[in-house]
């Protein structure tokens, strides 16, 4: 897929239409994993010193079956630092295929709600909500996404996102 088809060139292009003047960064790594994440951040808020960090993490944490103390660990560090440096945090949430059994994908779902309350942030639960049913809209590997389905991601990511982008004018 062409970066131009994801969401996150699709976001800049939606800001753009609204008006709203933000520049957006996509610092992902494919393949990333939240230690990964840990390690890259610092460097990353340095850099760019965003106002906003949308934090999807930890997908390829749980498809590797890594601890969920050490997933939920890592997202925590992240958002801490976030927050430290003056920024917002979207927190986006993931789940898991059933073959990971009851337990362990329960607990992965639930790590993200302990992160996003342990430090009051928004949750989005789960970006691709919607897209996974159908299969049209996944790749061959059944877990990431089409070109197609990366309105329907912005979609389900845009009112929290925009929550956030747009000052609420009733508070004095």
């Amino acid at each position: 897929m062409d970066q131009e088809q994801g969401w996150v060139h699709l976001l800049t292009e939606r800001l753009a239409t609204k008006t709203l003047d933000y520049q957006v960064i996509n610092a992902s790594v494919s393949g990333e994993t939240t230690g990964g994440g840990v390690a890259r951040l610092p460097k990353t808020l340095q850099i760019h010193q965003p106002d906003l960090v949308v934090l999807e993490l930890g997908g390829n944490d749980g498809l590797r079956g890594y601890p969920i103390d050490r997933i939920r660990n890592n997202l925590s560090t992240m958002v801490e630092s976030i927050l430290l440096s003056g920024a917002d945090v979207l927190l986006v949430g993931m789940v898991l295929p059933p073959n990971y059994g009851r337990r362990y994908t329960s607990a992965f779902e639930q790590l993200f709600v302990l992160v996003a309350t342990r430090f009051n942030v928004p949750l989005l639960p789960f970006l691709l909500e919607g897209v996974t049913t159908g299969e049209a809209l996944l790749q061959r590997d059944g877990i990431h996404p089409t070109a197609e389905a990366q309105v329907l991601l912005l979609d389900d990511l845009w009112p929290q996102l925009e929550d956030l982008l747009t000052p609420d004018d009733s508070v004095n």
